[in-house]
C-alpha cells in the first residue's frame, strides 16, 4: 500500500510547488518606500495570472498604490463551510548581498535545498496552499464549502494588506484558517503578540564641553532601559514559561540620537527616540503591561524635573490562542499524522502574522508550513525540497478533512 509521500498526486505536487517557489522567489518583493517597483506588484500579478491559469477565480485589489492584494475562491457550490489558507507575498530586505554564498534572488538549489529571500518566509509556504488547491481542482475531489486563498502584501510591515482584506469583508463568515508560515510543520495553535512603541526624549542641545549649559538626553533614555529590562525581568518571573511562547519580552530595537541633524561628537543632542518591540504572552494583558510602562516613565520624571518625554504606540497586536479541539486545528493535526505517519507536535509562534488580524475578527487559526523555525530574515535562507512537497500533501488533506466533515 503506497503511503501520501509514494502517490502519482504527491509526485506531481511536488513537481509543480517546486518550480512555483523557484518562480516567486526569483521576483523581487521586498517593500522599500520611495523606489519605482520596489513592491510587491510584480509578484502579486505573477500569482494573480497563475491563479487565473489553473482556473481559480482571481481578485486583485490595490491596499495602497502600487501594492495589491491578490484573492482567489473556490465555491464548491455545495453549502459547507469556508476554509482561509493566507500566505504574503512581501519580503524583509536581503541586506548585504555579497554575504549571501548564492544571489538571494536566484532561488539556487543544491543538496536539497532551495537558497533565496522568501523560500522560507514565506513564498514557498504560498506555493505549497496554491499547488495543494490546484491539486484538488486536478483530481476533481469531492468538498462541500469553500475554499479562500488571501495572499496580502505587507506581512513583514504594518500587516496593511490583511487589515485591507478584513476590511473589504473577506474574512467574513470564514469558519477557519491556516496560516501559511514557515512552522516546521508543528501546529501551532498559540502566537506572541506584539506591541511597537516609540519613546522620544527631550533636552537641550549644548556643547559637549559645557555640558552644564544643555539638558542632555541620552541620560534620561539610559536611565528608562535600565528600568525597562528590570520590568522584562519582572514579567518573565510573574509569568513564567509559556509552553507554546517561552518567555515575554521587551526589546529596545532603535536608539537615534540626535532624532534631526548630524551627529556630532562634541555636541549634546536636544532629542533622542528609541524603539520599543514588545512581544507578550497570552497571561498578560496590553493595557495593564503599557500602565507599568507609564508608571516607570512618570518615577523618572519625579526623580528628574529635566526629564521629558513621549510616548507614541505604533501597533498594538494581542496574542493569540486556539482551542487544540477547534475543528481547524483538527483538519490540519489528522492531516499531519496521515501525511507524515508521525506524531504532531503542537507549538507556537514566537511572532505575530497577519492570522492576529483575522483571529481578533473571531475566526479560530492555525499556524504551520514548511521551513525551519530560527532561518527567517537570516542571510542564506532557505528551504528543504522535500519539505515543501510534504506541506503540500499537508494543507491538500486538511483543506478535505475539514470542508467535508458534516456538523
Amino acid at each position: 500500500m503506497k503511503t501520501k509521500v509514494e502517490t502519482e498526486t504527491y509526485m506531481r505536487d511536488r513537481e509543480a510547488v517546486i518550480r512555483l517557489t523557484e518562480n516567486l522567489v526569483r521576483i523581487p518583493s521586498v517593500y522599500r518606500e520611495n523606489v519605482p517597483d520596489a513592491n510587491e506588484t510584480k509578484v502579486a500579478m505573477y500569482v494573480a495570472n497563475y491563479l487565473k491559469e489553473i482556473g481559480i477565480e482571481t481578485h486583485i485589489e490595490e491596499v495602497v498604490p502600487g501594492r495589491p492584494n491578490v484573492i482567489g475562491v473556490v465555491d464548491s457550490g455545495k453549502p459547507g463551510k469556508t476554509l482561509l489558507f493566507e500566505g504574503h507575498t512581501d519580503v524583509v530586505t536581503e541586506g548585504n548581498i555579497d554575504a549571501w554564498t548564492y544571489d538571494p534572488f536566484s532561488a539556487h538549489t543544491v543538496d536539497g535545498r532551495m537558497y533565496g529571500r522568501g523560500t522560507n518566509d514565506t513564498k514557498g509556504n504560498l506555493a505549497c496552499m496554491i499547488t495543494a488547491v490546484h491539486s484538488l481542482l486536478q483530481d476533481k475531489e469531492e468538498f462541500t464549502g469553500k475554499i479562500i486563498l488571501c495572499i496580502p502584501v505587507d506581512e513583514e510591515g504594518m500587516m496593511l494588506g490583511i487589515k485591507h482584506f478584513i476590511k473589504k469583508g473577506w474574512a467574513d463568515g470564514v469558519d477557519g484558517a491556516i496560516i501559511c508560515e514557515p512552522e516546521e510543520n508543528n501546529v501551532c495553535i498559540a502566537q506572541r503578540g506584539a506591541m511597537r512603541i516609540r519613546v522620544d526624549i527631550f533636552g537641550k542641545m549644548a556643547h559637549g564641553a559645557i555640558s552644564w549649559s544643555g539638558i542632555n538626553p541620552n541620560w534620561r533614555l539610559a536611565r528608562l532601559i535600565v528600568e525597562l529590562e528590570k520590568l522584562e525581568k519582572e514579567e518573565q518571573t510573574r509569568l513564567g514559561e509559556d509552553p507554546y511562547l517561552k518567555w515575554p519580552s521587551i526589546t529596545p530595537t532603535i536608539i537615534q540620537s540626535p532624532v534631526k541633524g548630524d551627529a556630532q561628537i562634541n555636541v549634546i543632542p536636544d532629542q533622542c527616540m528609541m524603539t520599543l518591540d514588545i512581544r507578550t504572552v497570552p497571561a498578560q494583558d496590553h493595557d495593564e503591561l503599557l500602565g507599568k510602562i507609564n508608571a516607570i516613565i512618570e518615577k523618572l520624571k519625579e526623580e528628574d524635573p529635566d526629564f521629558k518625554s513621549e510616548l507614541t504606540i505604533l501597533d498594538n497586536r494581542p496574542s493569540t490562542n486556539t482551542d487544540a479541539d477547534d475543528p481547524v486545528v483538527q483538519a490540519i493535526y489528522d492531516a499531519v499524522e496521515s501525511v507524515t505517519g508521525k506524531t504532531p507536535i503542537y507549538n507556537g509562534v514566537p511572532g505575530a502574522t497577519d492570522g492576529t488580524f483575522l483571529h481578533m475578527h473571531g475566526i479560530p487559526i492555525v499556524t504551520i508550513g514548511a521551513g525551519d523555525r530560527d532561518i527567517p530574515h537570516q542571510i542564506d535562507e532557505y528551504i528543504d525540497i522535500e519539505e515543501l512537497a510534504v506541506t503540500t500533501a499537508i494543507y491538500r488533506e486538511a483543506a478535505l478533512r475539514f470542508l467535508n466533515v458534516k456538523e
